[in-house]
């Protein structure tokens, strides 16, 4: 929460009316594979796209607990909706991060964010398993301090509406190269034809995002909108602590929003399923009663956990090194709890959860994307063991 003291309710941005609205346009998008224009609408009109924004420059203010808070109440009716405007999200909380520790240089994105910018995540790149710390992409240096990048990434959510892609690419050819150039480039007339869109996203689950493939043919940043270099491989910059605390609490978020909608669909369930053998509602099945507790279990300890990182971050704690370990473990925990969870409500709710309309059989489709996003399971017991045993040499 802030620094003050009302307890921040997430309805006051997300009323029920809008989520209702939301969740009924979940399931016409997941069917036509299509992107949810009109919730992105509503979401700026709400002005959520500038939630990180501070007030001065006309934004919403807040911190990461709130932020986090909200995209796990989105999350319950549009899966999809929440984890493409995630990526959004993830860049001027970015922002806010470095603001907070008195770096300024991404102000810009928190400015565009509330004159109605929408930028999009490029840092995924196929096969590319260290993420942060290297790139396949060609970053090409100019004389007049701009860049020019080569190259594909994939899963680039909010592909039909994006305004600004954050990426990242390697200067090989700089005197100091190698060096990671992380910057920004538009999506303008003059780029057109050097960054190309594929339509190419029909997955088995959250297919509302519509995370294309993007491919970069020398589409340029300019000099102000480059904004680190840094050398390749793990770096202490706070650029780099930004990107990864958001953008993994932030899918946190998402997932544990999944598993409350789950355990929410599973108790109305059990207490309209009845029993032919007993006459009664499943709701009084000693075996219903056991799962639904476990499921309630599992979920009940992910929002005290993400309420408080996000806290730590939001008032600058110092977890120095064990920070990754405690990031990439929330990441994890939030999506193994989730499928778990998934899994318990179908089997609360029988063979109806298998057909592709009911809302328990999307859910289970959209809950499987979890394991793809970085930090992916391997990752993060990589990083959980480092920082408990110490490296392996």
């Amino acid at each position: 929460m802030t620094a003050a003291s009302t307890p921040f309710d997430p309805a006051s941005v997300l009323p029920d009316a809008l989520l209702e609205r939301f969740r009924e346009r979940a399931a016409h998008h997941d069917r036509d594979n299509t992107f949810p224009h009109d919730d992105i609408t509503d979401l700026t009109a709400a002005g959520y796209l500038a939630l990180f924004a501070p007030k001065d420059l006309g934004g919403a203010g807040l911190g990461l607990v709130e932020v986090s808070l909200l995209q796990q109440r989105l999350a319950t009716a549009a899966p999809a909706t929440a984890l493409a405007v995630n990526m959004h999200l993830v860049w001027t909380g970015v922002a806010k991060v470095l603001a907070d520790r008195g770096i300024e240089d991404l102000r810009f994105l928190l400015e565009g964010a509330v004159a109605g910018d929408i930028f999009a995540f490029g840092i995924s790149e196929a096969g590319n398993d260290l993420v942060l710390f290297g790139s396949d992409t060609d970053a090409l240096p100019h004389a007049d301090g701009s860049y020019t990048f080569t190259g594909t990434k994939i899963f680039t959510s909010l592909a039909p509406v994006w305004t600004q892609l954050g990426l990242h690419g390697l200067d090989t050819t700089s005197p100091d190269a190698p060096r990671m150039v992380y910057a920004f480039i538009p999506r303008s007339e003059e780029e057109a034809g050097r960054i190309v869109t594929r339509d190419d996203w029909d997955t088995l689950g959250m297919r509302a995002t519509q995370s294309r493939t993007t491919e970069l043919h020398g589409a340029r940043a300019a000099a102000d909108r480059v904004v680190r270099r840094l050398p390749p491989g793990p770096n202490p910059d706070p650029l780099v602590f930004g990107i990864f605390s958001v953008f993994e609490i932030l899918l946190a978020s998402v997932y544990t929003g999944i598993a409350r909608r789950a355990l929410e669909v599973a108790v109305a369930t059990a207490g309209t399923r009845r029993s032919k053998k007993t006459g009664l509602a499943y709701s009084k099945d000693p075996d219903i009663r056991w799962r639904i507790a476990d499921m309630a279990l599992a979920y009940d300890a992910l929002p005290p956990q993400l309420e408080v990182l996000s806290h730590d971050i939001d008032t600058l704690v110092d977890h120095g090194p064990r920070w990754f370990s405690l990031l990439s473990g929330i990441k994890h925990r939030a999506v193994t709890m989730a499928k778990s969870v998934v899994d318990d409500a179908i089997l609360v709710a029988g063979g109806s959860s298998y057909s592709t309309g009911s809302e328990l059989g999307r859910l289970y489709r959209d809950v499987l994307a979890g394991m793809f996003h970085p930090s992916d399971p391997e990752s993060a017991h990589s990083t959980v063991a480092t920082a408990w045993l110490g490296p392996v040499d």
